[in-house]
């Protein structure tokens, strides 16, 4: 567990870090030098019935408010530090507000500089202090202590110890994800990089990904608590040694990842809130500071209406100046660049978002969406309703632990497909849609045998795996069958009029008594008109003809008798050049070549260098022959 202080400048957080665990937290020798604290400082902390737990010291000053967020992320309990003998000062506001933005679950005050001041005055700044809580955290220990004489120290040690009671370990088997906030170099070690383990375990040996860098890195070593550790926690400061990377690749803001599923982004929705005396100020071209985990980027925003306080979260899409590393759920600061000002903060909604028309949710979902991963799944299937979701983006984009993932997608009502997430109610959209083209392909084609599965999927114009999902959901249903290569209603056959069957009859009647020789396609057209395709196709359906290239069909006796001389008079094993097969068969050379690729395509016929050969295995497939399948 990762404990974080916050508090004005020289209001003692340095000294009391000290008091507590005896390190001096202030390395630097310009923090030494200016006696002040100018970046994050760490040190071990022994609590009873907790355990040993990381203790990160921020800086007060207000130049290095960015470097007090970094340190207060990811943090289980927040040390609001106040001096006895200043009481509540700006940064002390700023500080506070900052854990409020994150969500800290906990917080302790410590009312150090307590033995400077006298009981009357303490008790006005102990007042003082409960009054800025009241609204936030009422029920917050207030310490009075002294890191001088140790006074309060131990009521303060048993205050967070209490405190940290309540808290709930963190999930091992959630992805490992630990912000990088320091990288340095050691003679002999290489990179080292340093971050509180958000989630999951990191052990020895294994391969990190560098994002949004990319690079990649085999884990040396790690410390936890200045001792050797087989892997680093989720809820513990880490130090890592980076085996194959350089210092400069992985600077403040990188993030350490294991899975392949993480996606740095440069743009998100989320809900926000805004101090109600800045919103109308700003603009989508308005610049700002966005702090995320290690991170602090330039973004702009735009509002999904025209209304944001801090009593509601408004929704918002969030475009940033570089890209970073988000997961549904995440927390986040947003500040004014200048003059520096902390002006609220939101939650992540979805970390991939599309420039898109963006609606608001109703109250109710929108009061669940900070807090529930399966209310932002639901929220983003009704967002990309024809797209889906990747199976594998679940955890990062909600945020929620891989072993949750096939509950949520359950309470969430999702259908699965091979490797997508679709809202049913975009299901039964499709479903409508196959419904609907099946019924006019009927109308339109009453001789087919059903819709040709290319056309039904183009007319859709959905995802491949959203139209398998409807037409499967139809067919269990009972509502369409697969024939072959067509869709069709369930239990349609083609019903020919009068007209068409006279038609029908007279083109049987002229391709057979053509014999060998069948007039073509366009021939037939101009005798019997537009509706000769589709009855060419009905008749080769019914088997009483074959279609032998894309413009001819042959009767199916003659095909037979001609395949039955074929056989009879060539010998196995020998080649047939043109002229003594055309001799064979009776042809002109017009309709010989296409007539002998048509024995090729059914396996009669083998095609060699010098002529054809007859094939020993040969079979007769006419019924599944198409010319262009």
């Amino acid at each position: 567990m990762i404990i974080g202080t916050a508090g004005h400048i020289d209001h003692g957080k340095t000294a009391l870090v000290r008091a507590l665990t005896g390190v001096d937290t202030d390395r630097l020798p310009e923090e030494k030098r200016r006696g002040i604290t100018i970046d994050l400082g760490f040190a071990p902390l022994s609590l009873d019935g907790i355990g040993t737990v990381g203790v990160v010291d921020v800086p007060g000053h207000e130049d290095f408010v960015r470097s007090m967020v970094v340190g207060a992320t990811g943090i289980d309990l927040g040390l609001l530090v106040v001096a006895s003998d200043e009481g509540v000062m700006p940064q002390t506001r700023e500080h506070l507000l900052i854990l409020q933005l994150l969500k800290i679950p906990r917080l302790v005050v410590a009312l150090t500089k307590s033995d400077l001041v006298d009981p009357e005055w303490l008790s006005l700044i102990r007042s003082e202090v409960e009054s800025l809580l009241d609204a936030s955290a009422p029920a917050t220990p207030v310490i009075a202590c002294s890191s001088r004489s140790g006074a309060g120290i131990g009521e303060l040690r048993a205050a967070l110890s209490a405190t940290l009671l309540s808290a709930t370990p963190r999930d091992a088997s959630d992805l490992f994800r630990l912000p990088v906030d320091r990288a340095f170099s050691i003679r002999g070690t290489g990179t080292v990089v340093t971050g509180t383990v958000w989630s999951g375990e990191l052990p020895i040996d294994a391969n990190v990904r560098v994002l949004p860098g990319g690079k990649t890195a085999r884990v040396r070593r790690i410390e936890q608590h200045g001792a050797f550790a087989d892997r680093a926690r989720a809820g513990a400061r880490a130090a890592i040694a980076l085996a194959g990377l350089d210092v400069g690749e992985v600077p403040r803001g990188s993030v350490l990842v294991t899975d392949e599923s993480w996606q740095a982004t440069s743009m998100f929705e989320a809900l926000v809130g805004i101090a109600a005396d800045l919103v109308d100020h700003i603009s989508p071209r308005a610049e700002l500071r966005v702090h995320v985990g290690a991170s602090e980027v330039g973004a702009r925003i735009v509002f999904a209406d025209d209304g944001a306080s801090t009593e509601s979260l408004t929704l918002a899409r969030i475009t940033t100046d570089a890209p970073i590393l988000l997961r549904g759920g995440d927390r986040f600061v947003i500040r004014l660049p200048a003059p520096l000002r902390t002006i609220g903060g939101g939650v992540v909604l979805d970390p991939y978002a599309r420039r898109r028309p963006m609606s608001v949710p109703s109250p109710d979902v929108v009061e669940r969406l900070p807090t529930e991963p399966g209310a932002r799944l639901r929220l983003l299937l009704d967002r990309e309703p024809m797209l889906g979701i990747p199976i594998r983006d679940v955890p990062v984009r909600v945020g929620c632990p891989p072993a949750e993932v096939s509950k949520l997608i359950e309470t969430a009502g999702a259908r699965v497909g091979m490797h997508n997430l679709f809202a049913w109610q975009a299901v039964e959209q499709v479903m409508a849609t196959v419904q609907r083209i099946v019924a006019e392909y009927e109308i339109k084609s009453p001789l087919s045998p059903g819709v040709p599965n290319r056309t039904l999927r183009e007319g859709l114009r959905v995802d491949a795996e959203l139209a398998d999902m409807a037409i499967s959901e139809l067919e269990r249903a009972g509502a369409i069958e697969s024939y072959g290569p067509v869709l069709r209603r369930k239990g349609w056959v083609p019903s020919p009029s009068e007209s068409d069957i006279e038609v029908s009859n007279d083109l049987a009647h002229d391709i057979c008594a053509a014999d060998r020789e069948p007039p073509s396609v366009g021939e037939l057209v101009t005798r019997y008109g537009n509706s000769v395709p589709g009855l060419l196709h009905y008749l080769e359906r019914q088997g009483r003809i074959v279609q032998v290239e894309t413009e001819r069909y042959y009767d199916r006796g003659a095909v037979d008798a001609l395949l039955a001389r074929l056989r009879g008079e060539l010998v196995p094993g020998r080649v047939y050049v043109p002229a003594q097969l055309r001799d064979v068969l009776g042809f002109s050379r017009k309709y010989l070549i296409p007539f002998l690729e048509f024995c090729d395509r059914i396996g009669v016929t083998e095609r060699r260098e010098a002529g054809r050969t007859l094939r020993q295995t040969s079979g007769n497939l006419l019924d599944s022959f198409r010319a262009h399948p």
